[in-house]
């Protein structure tokens, strides 16, 4: 971690997750990616509106990788941030733009990987926050900060676990790149990519329909692009 950044006093005690090998999870990402390459873009240690909740910054130049339990939260974590309700039809529509150029990828673990559980109340607690650092939208410089504090204090986990804000109780984790050097777990890999049962081009037309079959439930929807 850079010796510039500002440690807490506090001493955590964070509560762990293992999730096991052989685990299946879901990822929604730009399709210029691989499904499974770790994001290099870092955040803004200041600004709230670009890049995602536990993103690293420059003060801890992490990458990230985001995923979710199942392919509906993965994509409900993507697409449905502050997405209102329109009151004409009771859903929530969400624009071409926002899926053009994105991939729905199913991976699966393959080495065990061991967590940092922000899910229930004391877990929060014992990392001395509070549902704040998960459900505050203005708040991921302090969320990012935290993710370090935790990082720093825990040097052997490979990355966080909550529950999704956007389609609970089902789980969401971000993995931190640096934790998977080479003498690190899982030989450098911690995922496999599988073949079957995602989606390579989500703004496609067969790709929205797919889509939207898993985000029905949650009252929302894809909307078409206008064609000239």
């Amino acid at each position: 971690m850079n010796s510039f950044f500002p440690m807490t006093p506090l001493e955590l005690s964070p509560n762990r997750l293992v999730v096991p090998a052989g685990t299946e999870l879901w990822r929604v990402h730009k399709s210029t990616y691989a499904p499974d390459e770790f994001n290099p873009t870092l955040a803004d240690v200041h600004d709230h509106r670009a890049g995602s909740r536990f993103d690293g910054t420059a003060l801890d130049p992490y990458h990230s990788l985001y995923l979710a339990a199942d392919p509906t939260t993965a994509l409900a974590e993507s697409v449905l941030r502050s997405r209102p309700y329109d009151p004409r039809y009771s859903m929530r529509y969400i624009p071409w733009i926002t899926v053009r150029g994105r991939s729905l990828s199913a991976l699966r673990t393959r080495c065990d990987l061991s967590l940092v559980s922000l899910i229930e109340e004391r877990d929060l607690a014992a990392v001395c926050q509070d549902s704040t650092l998960l459900e505050d939208e203005r708040n991921y410089p302090q969320a990012r900060r935290w993710a370090s504090e935790i990082r720093a204090q825990t040097p052997d986990i490979v990355g966080l676990v909550w529950q999704s804000r956007r389609n609970r109780p089902e789980h969401a984790l971000v993995l931190f790149h640096d934790r998977f050097g080479d003498c690190g777990g899982c030989d450098g890999k911690p995922l496999e990519v599988l073949l079957d049962g995602g989606i390579a081009d989500l703004g496609s037309d067969a790709g929205m329909d797919r889509a939207n079959e898993l985000l029905e439930l949650l009252r929302s929807e894809i909307s078409r692009p206008v064609r000239p």
